[in-house]
């Protein structure tokens, strides 16, 4: 059983870097508007999608419309 709680612990760790990784990311005001009014999704989808491609607006749209 301690082998699963220990596991457990090490991927909620790793989230919770990889979140705080994706929060340094800095994206631009106008790329968050783009996405959200061309792919017509939620400003924390259209975010969250900007923060894993590192901002690059064209990467999350080809992501987004894969």
């Amino acid at each position: 059983m301690s082998v699963i709680g220990d596991r457990r612990s090490r991927e909620q760790k790793a989230k919770q870097e990889r979140e705080k990784e994706l929060a340094k990311v800095t994206i631009k005001k106008e790329d968050l508007e783009l996405i959200m009014n061309e792919m017509e999704i939620s400003r924390a989808a259209a975010e969250r999608s900007l923060r894993e491609h590192m901002g690059n607006v064209v990467d999350a749209l080809i992501t987004l419309t894969n």
